[in-house]
């Protein structure tokens, strides 16, 4: 699987609940914080949901 980092950049106050969560387990949470997760069906599925939030490049 190839990898993908994924970039908050916009922030989770006013947003539902649900998408607080999912960027929680993203492991994100502040803005411009970075991770690197495998890119899988399952994250893919997340990175849907608050991809008004993020950005993904590929690694």
């Amino acid at each position: 699987m190839s990898k993908v980092r994924i970039t908050q950049v916009k922030s989770v106050i006013d947003r539902p609940e649900r998408q607080k969560l999912t960027i929680k387990a993203l492991g994100l949470g502040k803005i411009n914080r970075s991770v690197e997760q495998e890119n899988t069906d399952a994250i893919a599925g997340m990175i849907r949901k608050v991809s008004h939030l993020v950005t993904v490049e590929e690694i």
